[in-house]
């Protein structure tokens, strides 16, 4: 398999972190997908997207357990 952004054939199984924004939260889900070493572009198989597909209706649906790991904060600047 070749990059379609670079052209790179150095493409390896990676655990990354997507988010699934539910109002002012972000949720982190770790997913397996292949990433290119040298420039980052995701490939995302159909097994992966229906597993975030399904992850986001639960967490829309507040059917899923959810861990609080820390806060963002926002400085008012004047």
């Amino acid at each position: 398999m070749k990059c379609v952004i670079c052209k790179s054939t150095d493409i390896n199984t990676k655990m990354v972190e997507e988010e699934i924004r539910r109002g002012d939260d972000i949720v982190l889900v770790p997913i397996e997908v292949l990433v290119c070493a040298n420039c980052g572009e995701r490939y995302y198989s159909r097994a992966a997207m229906h597993q975030l597909e399904e992850l986001k209706t639960k967490v829309r649906d507040q059917s899923v357990t959810l861990e609080n790991v820390g806060k963002i904060l926002r400085a008012k600047v004047a």
